[in-house]
């Protein structure tokens, strides 16, 4: 059950059941919302929109069909197109799953269906009137690159002759998979959702992250209402940092712009802690490792004495070079080497 709440100008989020990645609050706030729409979407159809009118639609539209994985926001806006001012649908549905989920465009077909479904069950528009148009919107950021579909289209299988195309399903979503922008990228886009991606990127990283970090200092004091994102971005920096492991007490940070000396020495203690572990663990590793290498000499040693004993004991007895060769399965050059040892003992 999700629940939203707006006071004092902004929003908090009660979600039970979805991944807890901060992301549902930043895109909570349309300032966020408008600048992933014209930072990252085709500019043709950001141009459309009037992000003054953005307005967060509330409550969950579906059936739990695929609910454990779910993490989205809708929001509508007024857009202009053929001289007449609609209201278009953007649906965000933030994906941050490990493995790439080849069944997004079915999911994402329950979804708009079931957002359809509720738009004709409250009145807000009869199927006479006609349904509003949706921008559904996937927000991914694993470490792997995405490659499912990405519209239902495709994933009919085998391909259909052209008699039948008509009749199958169409629904296409725009991915922005963050890892695919450059960090080059990035830093030309100048807004704080871009300062987001590159914290994201920036993970493995503590030297890179500090620089980040400074640059999204420097982009929320761009902003208009910085005050509130300030808030807002901080929360999220705080939930990122205690997923990334960080054991350090967070609690005094209530602001980016103001504590960003803070942070930057924790940043510094959490790089140092990390190499000395890094230090640590390769010493453990190379005492391990001599350990397996000693064991192996030692094995191999041993075989090789006892297989000189096994030679020297069948020269002893009389038997022939060529037939010691044979039941030892030594060379006629090993065969010298032991006899040359055993002639120094």
């Amino acid at each position: 059950m999700c629940s939203r709440k707006v006071q004092n100008g902004e929003v908090s989020i009660s979600d039970s059941n979805h991944h807890d990645s901060g992301y549902k609050e930043l895109f909570s706030y349309p300032e966020l919302v408008q600048q992933l729409i014209e930072g990252f979407a085709p500019p043709e159809i950001a141009a459309l929109m009037d992000f003054s009118t953005l307005q967060l639609e509330s409550g969950h539209y579906i059936t739990p069909l695929f609910e454990e994985k779910r993490e989205d926001l809708v929001w509508s806006v007024q857009a202009n197109w053929q001289g007449e001012r609609q209201t278009l649908y953007l649906y965000l549905l933030i994906e941050f799953q490990s493995r790439i989920d080849q069944t997004m465009p079915l999911r994402l077909m329950h979804y708009v269906a079931g957002f359809y479904s509720h738009l004709l069950k409250t009145k807000q528009t009869t199927a006479r009137r006609g349904l509003p148009p949706v921008f559904p919107i996937v927000l991914y950021n694993g470490l792997v690159r995405w490659s499912a579909q990405q519209d239902i289209f495709n994933l009919i299988k085998p391909e259909v002759p052209d008699i039948l195309r008509a009749y199958q399903p169409r629904l296409r979503y725009y991915l922005i998979d963050e890892g695919a922008y450059s960090d080059e990228l990035l830093e030309a886009t100048e807004n704080t959702v871009s300062g987001v991606f590159s914290i994201e990127k920036a993970s493995h990283s503590k030297v890179q992250m500090e620089r980040v970090v400074a640059r999204m200092v420097r982009l929320i004091q761009q902003e208009p209402h910085k005050e509130r994102i300030d808030k807002v971005v901080t929360r999220w920096l705080k939930r990122h940092f205690h997923r990334l492991g960080d054991t350090h007490n967070w609690e005094r940070i209530h602001s980016l712009t103001e504590d960003h000396a803070m942070i930057t020495e924790n940043l510094k203690t959490w790089a140092e802690k990390e190499r000395a572990e890094g230090v640590q663990q390769g010493i453990q590793q190379g005492i391990q490792q001599g350990i397996q290498q000693g064991i192996q000499q030692g094995i191999q040693q041993g075989v090789q004495q006892h297989l000189q004993e096994v030679v020297l004991n069948m020269l002893q007895a009389g038997l022939p070079d060529e037939q010691v060769m044979n039941i030892a399965k030594v060379s006629a050059q090993e065969l010298a080497e032991i006899k040359a040892q055993q002639m120094k003992h």
